[in-house]
C-alpha cells in the first residue's frame, strides 16, 4: 500500500469521525443541502457492500490463479472490507441501543 493510499483512508477516517460527532469539514450555510440520516446511512451501507464485493472478487481472482492479483493486495482488501464491516455493526448498534433508551424514557 502506498502513503498516497494510507493518507487518502486517514483522510476518509477523518471525515467520517468528524460526520459521527455532528461537526461538517466544510462549514455549510444552506440546511437543504446536507443529506438526511437515511440517504448518509444507505450509502455508507452500500460503501460496505462494495469494498466487500470487490475483496471478494479479489480473492477469488487469485485463487484462480490471476498473475494480476497478489496475495498483499488481496489480503488488504480483505482487511479494509472486514473493518468497515465491523465499523458499520458498531453504529448499528449504537443505534439500537439509543433507539432503546428513548423508547424507555417517560413522558
Amino acid at each position: 500500500m502506498s502513503v498516497q493510499g494510507i493518507d487518502q483512508m486517514l483522510g476518509e477516517l477523518r471525515s467520517m469521525s468528524a460526520a459521527a460527532s455532528g461537526q461538517t469539514a466544510t462549514p455549510a450555510t444552506d440546511a437543504a443541502a446536507q443529506p438526511d440520516f437515511g440517504t448518509m446511512l444507505k450509502q455508507s451501507i452500500d460503501q460496505v457492500n462494495a469494498m466487500q464485493q470487490a475483496a471478494q472478487a479479489q480473492q477469488q481472482a487469485f485463487q484462480s490463479g490471476d498473475p494480476e492479483a497478489n496475495l498483499q493486495d488481496v489480503m488488504v482488501s480483505l482487511q479494509k472490507a472486514s473493518l468497515s464491516f465491523q465499523t458499520m455493526v458498531q453504529v448499528r448498534n449504537k443505534l439500537v441501543s439509543a433507539y432503546q433508551e428513548i423508547m424507555n424514557m417517560q413522558v
